[in-house]
C-alpha cells in the first residue's frame, strides 16, 4: 500500500472513532443557584449546613442528610459525602457517620454544621460537628477522625469548649498550619473562636470574642480574614453580616451587610465560603442554605461568587452563573 493511501486510511479511521466517542466533558461549571439539585445517580443532594475540602483536584462536600425531615423532627440520621471535580456534576461517596445506637450519635439527637479539615502531621481527616438534642440542652461540640476523607469516620466524643456552651460552629486552616473552631455560645459570650490543638481534636486556647452570630464562614485573602454570620431568626432567613481583620486576636471592623439590605441574603442563611484556587485567580465562592422548615431534606442551596475588594465584601444575586476549577476564574 503506498504512503498516500495509508494517510488515507488513518484519517477515515481516526473520524470513525471520533465520530463514536462521547462529547468532551466542558470544563466550565454551570452553577443554578436556589433549584433542586440532584448527584450523578439523579438522587436529590443531600448537604445541608454544609461545607468542604479539596484533595488534589476533587472537591469533597460534607453536609447533614435530612431526608424526610421538617423543624420539629430534624435528628441526626448521617453526615454525607459528595465528590466533584467541578463543582457541578456531584457524586454520592459515602455515609461518612452514620446514627449509632446511643449517645451523641443516636436517635432523637441533633448533629449539626459538620466540617472537615485535614492535619498534614497526623496523616488524619478531621470533623467537628455542633451535637445537640431539640431542646438545645446539651450544646457540645464534637469530634471525628478518619484516615480516608469519605470516612467512615471514628467518633471520639464531645466536649463545652472551655466549659462553654457551642452551637453553629465552623473550622479554619491558616497559612501556617494552625487549626481553628468557631463556636456559637449566644448570651453565654458571642461568638468564640479557639485554636486547636496541634493535631486538631482538642481545644488549645481562646483567641477571640466576637458579636454574637450563628452560621459562621470565615475565609482569608491577602493577609485578611473575613468571617460571615448571620443573626438568630430560626429557620427564616435574615441580612447576613460579616466583619474582616488582618489579626484573628484583635482589631475586628463593625459588621455590615454583604447582599443588599431586605434581601435576606438572597433568601439563604451562610454556612460556608470556599476558595476555587485555579491558575489564574481565585473565586471565594459563598455557600448558603434556604431552609425549607416543612420539607428540610429539599431545602435548596445557594452559591454564588462573593466580590472581595481589600475591606469590602459583597454578594449580587445570578439567576445561573459559570466558573472553572482549573483556571478559578467565573463570569455571569
Amino acid at each position: 500500500m503506498r504512503r498516500r493511501d495509508v494517510r488515507k486510511l488513518f484519517a477515515l479511521v481516526l473520524a470513525l472513532v471520533l465520530a463514536g466517542a462521547p462529547p468532551a466533558q466542558a470544563a466550565e461549571a454551570t452553577i443554578t443557584p436556589g433549584v433542586a439539585w440532584k448527584d450523578t445517580s439523579g438522587n436529590p443532594i443531600q448537604a445541608h449546613g454544609g461545607g468542604m475540602i479539596k484533595v488534589g483536584a476533587t472537591y469533597y462536600w460534607f453536609g447533614e442528610d435530612k431526608t424526610g425531615e421538617n423543624q420539629n423532627n430534624a435528628f441526626f440520621r448521617n453526615v454525607t459525602c459528595y465528590s466533584s471535580t467541578d463543582l457541578q456534576h456531584w457524586k454520592f461517596e459515602s455515609n461518612a457517620l452514620t446514627r449509632q445506637a446511643s449517645g451523641d450519635l443516636g436517635p432523637k439527637r441533633v448533629i449539626e454544621r459538620p466540617k472537615v479539615i485535614f492535619n498534614q502531621a497526623t496523616g488524619l481527616y478531621v470533623m467537628w460537628m455542633h451535637v445537640d438534642d431539640k431542646e438545645h440542652t446539651v450544646t457540645k461540640v464534637g469530634v471525628a477522625t478518619s484516615p480516608t476523607v469519605c470516612g467512615p469516620y471514628t467518633y471520639r466524643g464531645s466536649i463545652k469548649p472551655q466549659g462553654n456552651i457551642s452551637l453553629d460552629i465552623q473550622l479554619f486552616v491558616d497559612d501556617d498550619g494552625s487549626g481553628y473552631l468557631f463556636g456559637e455560645a449566644r448570651a453565654a459570650g458571642g461568638l468564640r473562636l479557639y485554636k486547636l490543638s496541634a493535631d486538631y481534636t482538642k481545644i488549645d486556647s481562646l483567641v477571640a470574642v466576637l458579636e454574637d452570630f450563628e452560621s459562621p464562614a470565615i475565609f482569608k485573602q491577602n493577609g485578611r480574614y473575613y468571617v460571615l454570620g448571620s443573626h438568630r431568626t430560626g429557620w427564616r432567613t435574615n441580612d447576613n453580616m460579616y466583619t474582616s481583620s488582618t489579626s484573628l486576636s484583635k482589631g475586628w471592623a463593625t459588621w455590615k451587610l454583604f447582599a443588599p439590605k431586605g434581601s435576606k441574603t438572597f433568601n439563604s442563611q451562610t454556612t460556608f465560603v470556599l476558595p476555587v484556587v485555579g491558575t489564574k485567580g481565585t473565586t471565594f465562592m459563598f455557600m448558603g442554605d434556604r431552609w425549607q422548615p416543612d420539607s428540610l431534606g429539599t431545602s435548596p442551596y445557594v452559591w454564588l461568587p462573593l466580590a472581595v475588594n481589600g475591606t469590602s465584601v459583597s454578594l449580587a444575586w445570578y439567576d445561573k452563573w459559570f466558573i472553572d476549577t482549573t483556571t478559578g476564574l467565573w463570569h455571569k
